[in-house]
């Protein structure tokens, strides 16, 4: 396919996802399924276009000055990839396959719009309701943070310490461009481009052997701050596909008793063929049953409780853009639920000494700090850990991280901008010995 036909089917998976309202992955596997001539290089260029738009879809629509997929793309391609006018007219040329010719208003817009008097909402390319909740996270900096949050990703790889060592695993990926992450110890990067495909990292031996498994570097670093040591017993409360559960057990050296659970069952389905590869024998998989408590053994004998968190993933947007637009008010209240009950089961478990590792891949306040915040007033036995502390575990890297992250009484707060991160919160509570 050419690129200006790439720009076509873009604009076709763009608009059958407002009107089905479906999933961006979801529209882009239909689309593939129809147009099977399409290569794999072609339904990855497709992808980031569409991601790009979806990324940028306020400031595209503000920048053009029209809400459709062809003005949101057309705005993307500006603003995310920096095309120039005639550039992006050589695309839409009206030819066989090519988006038809720029309009006189298309391309007046892209003349002479900017950003420059937008709205913070429409500058950051995020929901009008949130800017409350980013102005108490981030102030007059929440413009950029956002910006951040609407980048690509890269691809992060975490280092399994119990079948690989991170300079034979760099050694094994560096013909895909791998290098080693800033902060984790452990994180191994792979930056992409704008029309880049994902690396079949897991047809690589390095993956196959478990040697590594696909983590972002901000999940990687709040498991090393939970501090997991051998011999603990360890509950992840909120395990889901087991991300965190391996990065645990692999800090454990094999020894201690791990227990991995989570209120849906349906979430731990592909976790037990990843701990077989990855060559974890000490994990106990928990599936709730019924109404029965698949924890009832653990009352206050846990050394260390991770709390994964049910958030709004508002910290993942730059990997899942059109959630934040699907996203409504009413959700963060759920979920503000959900996390101070889960809170609450993890108290708990914890024995005298012990501690909970408090996590969400979000960024609002109320999800992080405000839960901290609530938890500790409820319960005066348990103590935030400075954050000082916390990240005293990455070494010589400890004090350029501290500089780095947002820090506050409640935890650490990493972002895109600040860290090259998702955005990740982290505090530990410490439960006192008496």
């Amino acid at each position: 396919m050419t690129p200006a036909a790439r720009l076509s089917a873009a604009i076709e998976v763009l608009e059958a996802i407002d009107t089905d309202r479906s999933p961006a992955q979801t529209a882009l596997k239909a689309w593939g399924t129809a147009h099977r001539f399409a290569g794999s290089g072609d339904r990855a260029a497709i992808a980031g276009l569409v991601f790009d738009a979806l990324r940028r879809r306020s400031s595209a629509t503000y920048v053009m000055d029209e809400d459709s997929p062809r003005g949101r793309l057309l705005g993307a391609l500006r603003l995310e990839r920096g095309f120039e006018t005639d550039a992006i007219a050589a695309l839409c040329n009206g030819e066989r396959f090519a988006p038809a010719p720029l309009s006189d208003a298309e391309r007046a817009a892209l003349n002479s719009r900017t950003l420059d008097d937008a709205p913070p909402a429409i500058a950051g390319d995020y929901p009008e309701w949130l800017d409350p909740h980013l102005a108490e996270a981030f102030g007059d900096d929440r413009v950029k943070e956002a910006a951040a949050m609407a980048s690509r990703a890269p691809l992060d790889l975490r280092v399994n310490t119990l079948r690989s060592k991170p300079e034979k695993a760099l050694a094994a990926l560096s013909h895909l461009g791998a290098q080693p992450t800033p902060w984790s110890p452990l994180g191994l990067r792979i930056v992409l481009g704008a029309d880049a495909r994902n690396p079949g990292v897991h047809a690589e031996e390095v993956f196959i052997k478990g040697g590594v498994e696909v983590q972002d570097e901000g999940s990687q670093l709040a498991a090393l701050f939970t501090q997991a040591k051998p011999g603990e017993q360890v509950i992840d409360l909120c395990a889901g596909a087991g991300g965190k559960t391996l990065a645990l057990a692999a800090m454990m050296g094999g020894k201690g008793r791990l227990i991995a659970t989570d209120r849906d069952k349906r979430q731990l389905a592909p976790i037990h063929e990843r701990l077989s590869r990855a060559g974890i024998h000490n994990a106990d998989i928990r599936a709730p049953k019924r109404a029965e408590n698949p924890l009832s053994d653990i009352n206050g004998t846990a050394d260390l409780v991770v709390v994964d968190a049910p958030c709004t993933g508002t910290g993942t947007w730059r990997r899942n853009p059109d959630a934040k637009w699907r996203m409504r008010p009413g959700a963060l209240e759920v979920r503000l639920k959900d996390q101070a009950e889960v809170l609450e089961r993890a108290a708990s478990l914890v024995k005298p000494g012990g501690r909970i590792a408090y996590i969400t891949c979000s960024v609002l306040p109320q999800e992080n700090g405000g839960q901290i915040d609530a938890f500790t007033a409820r319960h005066g036995d348990f103590a935030v850990v400075p954050p000082a502390e916390v990240i005293g575990v990455l070494g010589e890297r400890a004090v350029a991280f501290g500089k780095a992250v947002r820090q506050s009484p409640q935890g650490l707060l990493m972002t895109p901008l600040r860290t090259g991160t998702d955005g990740f919160f982290v505090s530990i509570l410490r439960k006192a010995d008496h």
